[in-house]
């Protein structure tokens, strides 16, 4: 059951934070952005944040201020940033949650948000950037890239990518992850944006798709 917390982002007010905590804690944090679409409560974001808890690390996620207001229409990059920022404030600033390994990142939009802050004065402050389904390009439209800033991000970076995913498939970012300088992929076969594989592939194997993608997030926000 994940508790909640507020933080002030600047004059446009308060937004939520869900705090995961690990049953068994391995000392490190992962604060986790959600995507354009859906707030930090969608299905996606929860099992997700569950799922790594589950495996000793403790998981922070936070609406961003167009969310927590109930509107569709992402704010501004600017704005999308400070949240990220404040976001990580507070998180460094409560009492209880673990900070000397410090991991950030998202689902899609809230992940790309997280790789710009990763590629800023700021990036050598954390430990790590996991990205959910990195949106390389909107769909069908390749040559229209959001990558120029990834080869300055500093930290270790790991890219969770879906086969089918139309935003930028798992091939698609193992080419991109060469230009950088410390960043690998983990391939979810089958999978789409959301990490979803076709119906017919059946339960038990999105099962082990997502459990993998977990353990692998979870291995790498410890370093190992």
């Amino acid at each position: 059951m994940a508790s909640s917390f507020k933080f002030e982002v600047g004059s446009h007010g308060p937004v939520t934070a869900l705090v995961y905590r690990a049953k068994e804690p391995k000392r490190a944090t992962l604060i986790l952005a959600h995507g354009a679409g859906a707030p930090q409560t969608h299905p996606f974001m929860l099992d997700m944040a569950k799922r790594v808890s589950a495996r000793g690390i403790d998981v922070v996620t936070f609406n961003f201020v167009y969310t927590e207001r109930g509107r569709k229409m992402p704010d501004r990059n600017e704005l999308l940033e400070a949240c990220w920022r404040a976001a990580i404030a507070s998180v460094r600033a409560r009492v209880g949650l673990p900070t000397s390994r410090l991991v950030i990142g998202g689902k899609s939009m809230g992940g790309r948000i997280a790789s710009q802050i990763a590629a800023s004065a700021d990036g050598s402050t954390f430990d790590g950037l996991v990205l959910l389904g990195y949106p390389l390009h909107p769909p069908g439209k390749p040559k229209m890239r959001r990558d120029e800033h990834l080869p300055r991000i500093p930290i270790p970076t790991l890219f969770v990518q879906g086969t089918r995913d139309e935003l930028g498939t798992a091939k698609e970012i193992a080419a991109l992850v060469k230009k950088m300088q410390n960043a690998r992929v983990h391939r979810v076969d089958g999978g789409d944006h959301s990490l979803a594989l076709l119906k017919r592939e059946g339960a038990e194997r999105q099962e082990k798709e997502l459990a993998s993608a977990a353990d692998d997030i979870a291995q790498f926000v410890l370093g190992a």
